[in-house]
């Protein structure tokens, strides 16, 4: 078993890129297919053994604490009429994990929201799991980030690689190659010029920290929008100790996008027995139905 228990996801963004959907309901809860975002991640931490979980939420954003929470109305009633599959569907999100839920009181940053978490986290390493990003791997990236972790007693990041006119979105690192999918972090810089970038590995949203990761919090200065970014902190934490980052190439959903919504929405419906074959159809009508 790994020595990291507990799970971090920063869900206290404004969700403005999928407004007005967003302006009432928590962009986390927006389905993919039929279930919502934040349950794909917290499915994922649970099955690499994570099952202390700490969502960092803002103002508007009780219907995720209540989705993880029972519906004794709605369970009565399937239960009455016989619907015992969508039971068990409804039950499950509601006893996946010991979820904890604490409030970001202003939206500065990836690295204020994993300073929320200090107080629970305590000394203890962690991983911090952004909801943008969905990863359909049965938890493969992040069992190898928390064996890494295990293995160093290091910070690890999750690295995938972008092309080239891609990198300035990301933080980008300079990476020393060990082996396989391992490389070790000389340099990471946030949101390079392509030109500047030392490489064309991006990071991405799953990190495994220890908890020396809020000493550098504490270190690191607002930059633009008066923003706190983890990436700072996490270039300080190599002044100290080494980090390293596991590098992927399969399984990422980027849904903190519109496009990248709808693909995820459509290619996990293919995979699904009792959608694929229509939605392919579907697909195909549409095709020849707009001359495509």
């Amino acid at each position: 078993m790994s020595k990291v228990r507990k799970a971090v996801i920063p869900a206290a963004g404004l969700g403005t890129r999928f407004l007005p959907a967003t302006k009432s309901l928590p962009k986390e809860i927006l389905p993919i297919v039929d279930k919502p975002a934040i349950q794909y991640v917290v499915e994922e931490a649970v099955a690499a053994g994570l099952t202390d979980i700490l969502i960092i939420t803002g103002r508007n954003k009780r219907a995720i604490e209540d989705h993880f929470d029972r519906n004794f109305e709605l369970e009565y009633y399937l239960d009455r009429d016989g619907k015992h599959e969508m039971l068990k569907e409804v039950e499950v999100s509601s006893g996946l994990a010991d979820i904890h839920y604490v409030r970001q009181r202003d939206p500065l940053g990836l690295g204020h929201a994993v300073s929320v978490a200090r107080e629970h986290v305590g000394s203890e390493p962690f991983a911090v799991m952004l909801p943008d990003d969905i990863m359909v791997d049965d938890a493969r990236l992040l069992r190898s980030m928390l064996e890494t972790h295990d293995r160093y007693g290091r910070s690890v990041l999750a690295l995938l690689e972008v092309a080239e006119n891609e990198i300035s979105n990301y933080g980008c690192v300079d990476p020393q190659p060990l082996h396989d999918s391992l490389v070790e972090v000389r340099r990471i810089i946030e949101k390079p010029p392509a030109e500047d970038a030392p490489s064309n590995l991006a990071v991405f949203g799953r990190y495994v920290l220890t908890s020396d990761i809020f000493t550098a919090l504490d270190r690191i200065e607002p930059g633009r929008n008066g923003e706190l970014q983890l990436t700072d902190a996490i270039a300080l934490l190599l002044d100290d100790q080494t980090v390293y980052g596991q590098t992927f190439d399969a399984g990422r959903h980027d849904i903190g996008q519109k496009l990248g919504f709808l693909r995820a929405n459509i290619e996990l419906a293919l995979e699904r027995d009792d959608l694929g074959g229509s939605v392919a159809d579907l697909l195909r009508e549409i095709v020849r139905n707009h001359n495509l």
